[in-house]
Formats: C-alpha cells, sequence, structure tokens
C-alpha cells in the first residue's frame, strides 16, 4: 500500500512540466479569452470554469494517481505561480502584456457600447455592479473601469446620490460627536 502512495509510475520531470505546461496554457487562454471570464460569473461562465479544471486535470497527473505525483504536481503548480508573479513584478511592462489593460465602461455618465461588446457585458451586468456599490445608475458615474484582474472600479460622480448621501452622513457624525463631547465636559465640569 506505501510503495501504491509513494511509486511515481511517471518520470518526475514530466510529472514537473505537465502541470507548468498546462498552468501556462491557461494563463494565455484567459487572456485571449477576456477579463469577462474573471469578472462577473453568470452561471454558464461558472459552469465552464469547473469544468476546465477537470478537463485539465488529466493533463496535469497523466497516469499517476500517487500521493508522490500528486504533491510533485501542486508544487510544481505553486512554484511555477510563485516564479511567474515574480517575473512579473520584476518587468512591469511584460505586466502589462501578460494581465492586459483596464477598459473603461462608462464615462461622465455615458456607456461605451464598443467597451461593453468587447468585454460581452450586458447593460444589465454593469447596473447590478453599480447597485453593489450603492450607485442608483449610469448617470451618477464618474468612471467605472474593468479592470485586468475581472474586478470593477466605479468612482461616483462628486454630486450623486451615494456621494452626496455618505456626506451628510458624516457631517450628522461629526455634530453627533461634538454634543458628547459637551456633555463629558459639562458632566467633568460637576
Amino acid at each position: 500500500m506505501l510503495h501504491d502512495m509513494l511509486h511515481l509510475p511517471v518520470p518526475l520531470l514530466e510529472k514537473i512540466l505537465r502541470p507548468i505546461v498546462v498552468y501556462l496554457a491557461l494563463i494565455i487562454l484567459l487572456r485571449v479569452f477576456g477579463k469577462r471570464e474573471l469578472a462577473q460569473l453568470n452561471p454558464f461562465d461558472l459552469v465552464v470554469l469547473l469544468s476546465l479544471s477537470n478537463t485539465v486535470q488529466n493533463a496535469i497527473i497523466g497516469d499517476d494517481n500517487s500521493l508522490t505525483g500528486g504533491l510533485v504536481g501542486a508544487l510544481s503548480l505553486l512554484a511555477a505561480n510563485w516564479v511567474l508573479n515574480r517575473i512579473l513584478f520584476a518587468y512591469p511592462k511584460l505586466n502589462d502584456i501578460v494581465q492586459g489593460e483596464e477598459t473603461v465602461l462608462i464615462r461622465d455618465g455615458m456607456l461605451d457600447e464598443k467597451a461593453m461588446r468587447d468585454e460581452i457585458l450586458t447593460r444589465e451586468e454593469l447596473v447590478g455592479v453599480l447597485h453593489k456599490q450603492g450607485i442608483r445608475g449610469l448617470g451618477d458615474v464618474e468612471e467605472a473601469t474593468l479592470e485586468p484582474s475581472g474586478t470593477f472600479y466605479v468612482e461616483a460622480k462628486k454630486d450623486s446620490f451615494p456621494r452626496t448621501r455618505h456626506e451628510e452622513i458624516l457631517s450628522r457624525i461629526e455634530e453627533l460627536m461634538q454634543e458628547v463631547k459637551k456633555l463629558q465636559q459639562s458632566d467633568a465640569a460637576r
């Protein structure tokens, strides 16, 4: 039993190279297919990503189900990720090429239809993102971008409802703090 758990039926070099090749291929494929795959996952995208992991499993492990083989594969994936992150950190221009650039989706309340088509985002999906950030609609947005990582950055207009409401709340909190301070001072004086 111990022999079956630890014996590598696949050569060690192959066991190391398989996960690295699959890792690099997946990075390239996700880059080609766009940030959308990392952003708003609809049920179809989620099924694709879950199936993708199962699809490449055999390419990573080959005919090896041993414990040692799994640990070597995991170590190879983690090492490849570590090395790639260090390289991208050292070479920011290479990082820009690999990660891509941000896409401006809304500027000054105006939706960029071409950018939306390029990123395969529907208006409803984008409005959902805005609502999650407390923004009522497109008109309240100074700029909204889809970052290379798949996250959304939304900057509300200075006169938008959420920002105005936020400032009102902060002002009221400050007034209440001043009142509490006065009460504490009057209690201390007694």
